[in-house]
């Protein structure tokens, strides 16, 4: 990412951006508690005809990345998920006053934790959002895409979000 300009970055409270971190923290949690004890391991509940509620686990990064490499992955990602945090607070610091930095960290960050808790506790990630459709079957097994969790939306809005306020930040230097 391009270096910070100095125009409108204000240091704001770094409060804010950690209640709603905290927030998908919380949301990530809860609606893993209530899968681990609801559903069984590979269970599957049709909702729509192009979504399930699934149990499923991941021992590795996204779309599985290094689901089977012996274990070392696990301490891999947890450590990986401090460091990132510890960058992002950092980030949230220096910028607070950046609503839309700010907020995409802040999602980012709640994400990244959430999943860290999962591996932490568990050793794998607890996802159960499984979204299938027709058009996906020659990239993805039956069409379904990778299952996910709410920490993973996070994780997903805030990089949306990192982009478009790069994209507004070049716009506003040119």
């Amino acid at each position: 990412m391009a270096a910070r300009g100095k125009a409108g970055t204000g240091s704001g409270s770094l409060w804010p951006w950690l209640g709603l971190a905290a927030i998908i923290i919380l949301l990530d949690q809860i609606t893993k508690v209530v899968v681990i004890r609801v559903f069984e391991y590979g269970d599957s509940r049709h909702v729509t005809s192009f979504f399930n509620l699934v149990r499923v686990h991941n021992e590795g990064a996204a779309f599985s990345f290094l689901a089977q490499a012996g274990g070392w992955q696990r301490w891999f990602f947890v450590g990986l998920g401090v460091v990132a945090v510890s960058f992002m607070v950092y980030m949230l610091k220096q910028h607070g006053g950046q609503r839309l930095f700010s907020l995409a960290l802040a999602l980012i960050m709640g994400g990244a934790i959430g999943n860290v808790i999962d591996r932490l506790i568990h050793g794998y990630v607890v996802d159960f959002l499984d979204f299938h459709w027709r058009f996906l079957e020659p990239v993805f097994h039956g069409g379904h895409f990778p299952a996910f969790n709410i920490a993973d939306c996070g994780i997903s809005i805030g990089a949306v979000l990192l982009i478009v306020d790069e994209l507004r930040r070049v716009r506003r230097g040119s």
